[in-house]
Parts: C-alpha cells; sequence; structure tokens
C-alpha cells in the first residue's frame, strides 16, 4: 500500500511540476505498479481496452468529422446572428451555444470552432473581446455535464458506478447537473466578467480586429514588396513548371499565385480571371500574371532575364481594373504563434507552411516592429504575428491548428462564413443516429459500440478526407493518459488504499453527516484538478467516493456526481483544462485573471452542487 500511495504521490507531484508529459508520467507510473509486483501485466494494460478509452477515440473521430464537414460552425454562426448588437444578449447566447455544441463534441474542439466566430461577433458588435473569451472556455466546460458523453469524467463515474453492480446511468442522466452548472455559470460570470475582464488593453486589440483586408495589406506594404509581373509570348517560362524553374534559388524571388484568363474569356461577355496558388507543378502559360515578392532589384532582374511584363497597379485584368490587391479565392489573414507551437524558434524555410498547408508567409509583426525582407531566414518566435496568404479553405484549416496558433485576421464575413460541404448532411445524420442509440435503452446497442459504429461510418461516408486524417483528430497524449491511470485505481483497491482514504474520509467527515462528507469529496476533487488533469483525477477519486459512501450505507449517486462535476469545473487555473489555456493569449489573460474570474465561480458552484446533488439523487 505504501508503494501504491508513494506512486501515486510521485505521480501527482509531475502532474502538477507539468515539466513531463502527462502520458509520459502515467505510462512511468503504470510501469513501477507492474515492476513492484503491486499489478500483472494483464491487470495493468486493461485501460488500453477499457470501453471508456474506446469510447473516447470514436468521440475524437466523430468530433472531428462534425468539425471538418463544417456542420457545427453552421449551427453556431446561424444562433449567434441571433443576437444582434446587444452585448448581454451575445453573451448569454454564445454561452448557451457552446454549451450545446461542448455536450456532443469534445470542449477542445468546441473552443477551437467557436473562437474565431466569437471574435468575430466581438468586433462588429465593438464588444470587449476579452469579456467573451473566458466565458466560452468555461461554457464548454459546462456543456460538457450535459451529457453521458460530454467529458471523460462523466464516463469514468459510469464505469465505476457498473462495475460496482449499479444501474449504468442514461445518455440523458447528467442534463439537470449540467443545466444547474450553465445557470450558475452565467449567474456569476455575467457580473465578474463585466468586472475582471473590461480591460483597455483590448481595445487595440479590437481595433485592429477591425481593419479591412486593404488596410491590412497596407498595414503590412504589400503593395511595396509584391509585384506583378506578365509572360510574354517568348518568355522562357512558358510551359515549365515552377520546380523546374527553381526560380527562389536562382533570383530569390518569391511567386505566391498566378492568374489567368479562364477559357471563357475568349467571349467578350464572359471574360473572367481565376487565381491560382503555386505549386511545384504548376505550368507557366503565356499571358500569365506571376503575384512575385522581394525586393525590387531581384524582381527587375528576375523580369529582365526572363522577357516579363512589369505592371503597374492599374494594368488591366480581364475587364476590371485593380487598385492594389484583388481578394478573391485567394486571401490573407493574420496568425498569433502559441508558446507552445511547433513552429517555434524555426526558421521560415522550415516551417513547412508552404509543403503542409499551401501557405504562404507574407510579414511578421514583432514587438510592433514588422519583418517583410529576406523572410526565410528568419527565425518566428513565441508572441509572432504572422501575416499569411492562401485560399480561403486553406485559411479557415489553419483554424484547426489550436496549439500552434490562433488565426486572427480573416475578415468577419471570412470567419463567420458557413463552410457546409455536402457531406455535412451526412455527418449529422450519423451524429444523430449515434446520440438516439446512446439515449434510448430499449435499442440493443452498447454505448461503445454506437460510437465505434458513428466513427467507422465518418470515414467509409467520406465525412473526414481519409482515415489518416481521422488518426489526427484523435488527442493520443489524452488517451495514453486515461488508459495508463485507469489501472491506478485497481492497485489502490487492490491495496487497501481506496479503503482506507474513504475510512478516513468517513471517520474524519463522516460523523458530521453526509453533506459534511460530500463537501469533503467535492472540494478535495476541485483542490487536485486544479493540478492534475480532470479526467485523472476523476479516475483517482472514483472509487475512494464509491467506497466512502458504501460504508455509511449511502447511495453512491451523488457522491460520484460530486467528482465528476467537482472535475469538471474547475475555472481557477489556465492550465486545469485544455480550454482555459486555449482562449488564454487570444484573450490577452494573465494567470490571475482566471483567479479573480475563475476562483469564485468554483467556489459558489461547489456550494450549489453540495445542495442540489442531494435533491436529483437522494442519499
Amino acid at each position: 500500500m505504501i508503494i501504491t500511495l508513494l506512486i501515486l504521490l510521485l505521480s501527482a507531484f509531475f502532474f502538477m511540476s507539468g515539466k513531463v508529459r502527462s502520458d509520459l508520467v502515467a505510462l512511468c507510473a503504470l510501469v513501477l505498479l507492474i515492476v513492484f509486483g503491486i499489478l500483472t501485466p494483464e491487470e495493468a494494460l486493461t485501460g488500453f481496452s477499457n470501453p471508456i478509452v474506446i469510447m473516447m477515440i470514436g468521440l475524437f473521430v466523430v468530433g472531428g468529422a462534425i468539425l471538418q464537414t463544417g456542420l457545427a460552425k453552421m449551427i453556431s454562426s446561424h444562433i449567434l446572428k441571433l443576437a444582434g448588437g446587444n452585448e448581454l444578449k451575445l453573451f448569454v447566447l454564445i454561452m448557451l451555444v457552446t454549451a450545446f455544441i461542448g455536450a456532443f463534441v469534445s470542449n477542445t474542439g468546441t473552443v477551437a470552432l467557436m473562437l474565431p466566430i466569437v471574435v468575430s461577433m466581438a468586433v462588429s458588435s465593438h464588444i470587449n473581446v476579452s469579456r467573451l473569451l473566458m466565458p466560452l472556455a468555461f461554457a464548454s466546460s459546462m456543456g460538457g455535464m450535459m451529457t453521458l458523453i460530454g467529458t471523460p469524467p462523466n464516463l469514468v463515474i459510469q464505469e465505476t458506478l457498473t462495475n460496482a453492480g449499479y444501474t449504468p446511468l442514461t445518455f440523458f442522466s447528467f442534463t439537470p447537473v449540467g443545466f444547474v452548472c450553465l445557470v450558475v455559470g452565467l449567474v456569476v460570470l455575467i457580473p465578474l466578467s463585466k468586472i475582471f475582464l473590461s480591460k483597455k488593453s483590448d481595445k487595440k486589440m479590437t481595433d485592429r480586429k477591425q481593419k479591412s483586408l486593404k488596410d491590412l495589406a497596407g498595414e503590412y506594404q504589400l503593395s511595396r514588396n509584391l509585384w506583378r509581373v506578365q509572360v510574354a509570348l517568348n518568355s522562357p517560362l512558358n510551359g515549365k513548371t515552377i520546380q523546374e524553374l527553381q526560380i527562389p534559388q536562382r533570383y530569390n524571388v518569391g511567386i505566391l499565385e498566378v492568374r489567368r484568363q479562364s477559357p471563357s474569356s475568349r467571349r467578350h461577355f464572359f471574360k473572367t480571371t481565376t487565381q491560382e496558388m503555386v505549386a511545384a507543378s504548376t505550368v507557366i502559360q503565356h499571358d500569365d500574371i506571376l503575384y512575385v515578392m522581394g525586393e525590387f532589384d531581384h524582381i527587375q532582374f528576375f523580369a529582365d532575364e526572363n522577357k516579363l511584363n512589369l505592371l503597374n497597379a492599374h494594368t488591366v485584368e480581364g475587364d476590371s481594373y485593380t487598385e492594389g490587391l484583388n481578394f478573391m479565392e485567394i486571401g490573407i489573414a493574420e496568425i498569433l504563434l502559441m508558446p507552445a507551437s511547433s513552429m517555434v524558434n524555426k526558421l521560415v524555410k522550415d516551417s513547412g507552411f508552404r509543403e503542409k498547408y499551401n501557405i504562404n508567409i507574407l510579414g511578421i509583426q514583432r514587438k510592433r516592429e514588422y519583418l517583410l525582407q529576406n523572410l526565410k531566414e528568419e527565425k518566428m518566435h513565441s508572441g509572432d504575428v504572422l501575416l499569411v496568404q492562401g485560399t480561403w479553405d486553406n485559411i479557415s484549416r489553419l483554424s484547426n491548428e489550436t496549439s500552434n496558433w490562433v488565426v486572427l485576421g480573416q475578415p468577419l464575413k471570412e470567419a463567420a462564413k458557413v463552410t457546409l460541404t455536402h457531406k455535412a448532411p451526412i455527418a449529422a445524420l450519423i451524429m444523430l443516429g449515434m446520440v438516439v442509440a446512446m439515449m434510448f435503452d430499449f435499442i440493443p446497442i452498447a454505448p461503445v459500440t454506437a460510437v465505434i459504429v458513428a466513427g467507422l461510418l465518418m470515414v467509409l461516408t467520406g465525412c473526414i478526407r481519409s482515415v489518416e486524417a481521422a488518426y489526427k483528430t484523435i488527442n493520443w497524449e489524452s488517451i495514453v493518459l486515461i488508459a495508463a491511470m485507469l489501472p491506478m485505481s485497481l492497485a489502490l483497491e487492490k491495496t487497501g488504499a481506496s479503503v482506507l482514504v474513504s475510512r478516513s474520509l468517513v471517520s474524519g467527515l463522516g460523523g458530521y453527516g453526509p453533506y459534511v462528507l460530500l463537501t469533503g469529496i467535492y472540494f478535495t476533487t476541485s483542490l487536485l484538478t486544479m493540478f492534475i488533469s480532470n479526467t485523472a483525477t476523476a479516475v483517482l477519486l472514483a472509487p475512494i467516493a464509491l467506497h466512502s459512501a458504501l460504508q455509511l450505507g449511502l447511495s453512491p449517486y451523488p457522491f460520484l456526481f460530486a467528482v465528476t462535476v467537482a472535475a469538471s469545473m474547475c475555472f481557477a487555473s489556465p492550465f486545469s483544462t485544455p480550454p482555459n489555456a486555449l482562449v488564454m493569449p487570444a484573450g490577452r489573460y494573465t494567470f490571475i485573471d482566471y483567479v479573480k474570474v475563475g476562483l469564485p465561480l468554483q467556489l459558489i458552484m461547489g456550494l450549489v452542487m453540495i445542495f442540489v446533488l442531494p435533491l436529483l439523487f437522494p442519499f
């Protein structure tokens, strides 16, 4: 027992320090349990075949398909339009919509989806962005309490109850609890966000985001660094690919895009110009207009040597005159590099933006300084704002890489645009079928089976482009963490540690009544979640709560619900949940902001739940 508790304490220490990856800590703890003979290898590996873990993998795939098809964005953006310009109405709608999506999609995915939409709505309504983003993160966690699949701790207590022989919880057993959480959150956050999250610095951020695409191009002086050349009939570039020509290496010039007249342009009434992002296989044709970037001397040398006509800003393209840049299929946006981004300390030329995302980096803003020349040799830093160029589809896909950056520079109509593909209705039907199968007990399909089938259907029907793309939607660190930590509860039970801790809680608090014991379990869980992931905390505390209730002859349901609510409703730290950390740079929050807003909410939520849970699930 002592060895088990020491392993647990060491794991908790490393979880709190954050210096070692959480999944690595969990695996080390698992190996130590095997080495010391506390668990057999078979027992230690049961977590990797546990229905909770399999269900979470399937849910990641389903959630990824919902996001990738644009289904969730379509629903949320249409509902958010109902807010108009009313700040309070917008605040309430954001929390309600986020909580609704968070009931079916992972809270990290929910925040990643909603963040650019909320920023755009705030800008258009002239509302403080920072006042909305932290409540957005909190609402995603509250929404997770609405359904069985909303958050991993819900699945953990379901497993604990089922293993102990109790009646399993239904899909919507959590809904009354989630509803109370959302109501408390709204009531508390409306005044707290108004008092503590209205920052003067946000005005600068808002003003920045109100710039049009033309303003953004002017801010980075694109007209001074971006040139247009037209391919003459006798140019040696004709009929050759970009890869063959090796223009960046030979001339130190970058070709960003090609504009050419469509075949129908030969007909007078149908003259149109198409934009095309340059790829290695792009073939240069006669009369193509190339958008090139570089110093003027290099551009001039490139044009002279290859018989290219250097155009001015008012040269005709098709039938329309352009002044500066025209944004049709291809546009520009700003992205803010996150501290944990894989791009930090990489040279622009080694970043892989062009190869991986088909995106060009046009400029870097660093501490109010604009870096525009010789970018390929520039090393990117945390907090850099990159001006990127690409098709609107590719720019919108950048929003999925929320661990690396936050997309800032899209205009409202692009950030809020519904990217509804022909696969979205299929994704909606699959999700609906999964939810219905999990909702009704008379359907003879286990929840884990429903999730696996839904995940497979998302891949087979093309709602996710490929199996590889499906694997990328899965947060493997979370999966390994949970799978490796689940056997810890078995070790605690096997060595009698769970019984010892539960007896200590019962002997110390049980004599004062079930409410005091419930309070002890709730706030112990709440405290641990500030330093350890909410899933790991739920795995550790669920068996303890179960044993504590059984020793007093009480129903375990309110005590286990106390564990899952306390584990999920942790707001006092930016690092307690991924959504809290995700909105931190975009909202320009400090650690103390979370303490000022999140700690009162966390305490009030706990006090309310201590009295509400026994009403919903009697002792």
